[in-house]
């Protein structure tokens, strides 16, 4: 489990930057925990989600065949797993429709009841709509944009999930944002924060130069010699 310190770091930089951290963590490159392609986001702004994922699969496109009081005895067991479970937490969300989603299963209402049992966010290939009037604090990083919310319905609660190619178990510490995502490895969390602030200030010997005036090639070269040898 994360501590309050990790997580608070944690909440002021990108995926990208905890994706290169982890690679710190273990001491070379190789790290592959992490969403491909592209996402959308309701708040590009809005900082990263970290949490526990909970997790679940859903589809739209068809309507179901079980029987409706089975569809809405299993919807009530989902909500009631998006309810209990660690904190900080977000929904983590497979739409088995993959590249056919078509129903949006994030709209105003959804968000709003996710972010009130105190959820961070949503993780999902699926479908978001409602854009304007979503909840502020609480991020959808969504597969694609639609109007309508078809046949949706749960499918698994709490099962292994396949979200833009990465594989999220429930209780999974994730870190999203408007570039994906990621599955910290539970082994790497006592030395993230470090891997993290050694990250920030081996980039400085960089950038701190990059950005000064003057700067040409005789420079970055130096800059670069420093640069790799504070990575080894």
């Amino acid at each position: 489990m994360m501590n309050d310190d990790l997580l608070a770091l944690l909440k002021t930089v990108d995926t990208p930057t905890v994706c290169n951290a982890i690679e710190v963590a273990q001491g070379g490159r190789g790290f592959d925990q992490y969403t491909r392609g592209t996402v959308l986001c309701s708040d590009p702004e809005a900082g990263a989600i970290v949490g526990y994922a909970r997790t679940a699969r859903i589809a739209a496109a068809n309507q179901p065949k079980e029987p409706a009081d089975v569809i809405k005895t299993r919807r009530m067991d989902y909500y009631r797993h998006m309810a209990e479970g660690p904190r900080p937490a977000l929904a983590v969300i497979e739409d088995l429709d993959g590249e056919n989603a078509v129903g949006a299963f994030w709209g105003e209402i959804n968000t709003t009841v996710h972010k009130g049992f105190g959820l961070s966010g949503a993780l999902t290939n699926g479908v978001m709509r409602d854009l304007g009037d979503l909840p502020t604090d609480f991020p959808v990083i969504a597969g694609s944009v639609g109007p309508s919310h078809a046949f949706v319905h749960v499918r698994e609660i709490g099962t292994p999930v396949r979200v833009f190619g990465m594989v999220v178990k429930d209780g999974d510490l994730i870190h999203a944002d408007r570039h994906g995502a990621l599955v910290i490895p539970q082994d790497d969390i006592p030395n993230l924060a470090a891997a993290i602030r050694k990250l920030l200030e081996t980039e400085k010997l960089v950038l701190d130069p990059a950005r000064a005036e003057g700067f040409d090639f005789e420079a970055f070269e130096k800059a670069w010699a420093e640069f790799e040898a504070a990575r080894t």
